[in-house]
């Protein structure tokens, strides 16, 4: 397959992704968080980070709210220029955020760097590839966290058989999503 090939059917699974997205319940982010704390929490003192959801993307304010009082330390990302990783600086409940770059918010708390990283995508497949909104910015930042757990945040719904994937795209873990966890492999 050629690069724009794969450009061509990233772009194709992104309008599907977006189309099947549409009219879920966000609210279903309080079911997300369960399934996460009962099925792959993460370890103790691990540093979280996790995103402010944007658009109909799956509510994580309660699991990220619940992990703080649980003594995580959160981290929301701030999304940089085009070609950069992402950072991350630390969230309290009841901090004010900022305007991010594409709708973002983030506080502007002290800079931290994740072990266990929550992220939003449009689609993944089992094999634990995952189809971003296409900036690349999650992909240079888990590249430049080997260590951490990667952990997608979804509705069940998202799930599709085969994601494309091209050679700069970083697998996750594992995806949890209101139903369960789904294991990478």
């Amino acid at each position: 397959m050629t690069e724009l090939d794969l450009i061509a059917r990233k772009a194709a699974a992104r309008q599907a992704a977006l189309d099947r997205r549409d009219g879920l319940d966000p609210a279903l982010g309080a079911r997300l968080a369960a399934v996460v704390l009962e099925q792959c929490p993460p370890p103790a003192g691990a540093v979280v980070s996790g995103f402010w959801p944007i658009g109909a993307e799956i509510d994580i304010r309660p699991l990220l709210a619940e992990l703080e009082a649980r003594g995580h330390a959160i981290g929301l990302p701030v999304t940089p220029r085009r070609g950069l990783p992402l950072t991350f600086r630390r969230w309290r409940r009841g901090a004010a955020l900022v305007p991010g770059r594409f709708g973002t918010s983030h506080p502007e708390g002290e800079e931290i760097v994740p072990d266990f990283v929550l992220v939003p995508l449009l689609a993944f497949d089992r094999r634990g590839n995952r189809l971003g909104y296409g900036a690349g910015y999650y992909d240079r930042t888990l590249a430049g966290l080997p260590d951490a757990f990667r952990l997608g945040c979804a509705y069940a719904s998202q799930e599709v058989d085969e994601v494309p994937v091209g050679p700069q795209d970083a697998r996750l873990h594992a995806v949890a999503t209101e139903r369960g966890v789904v294991r990478a492999g």
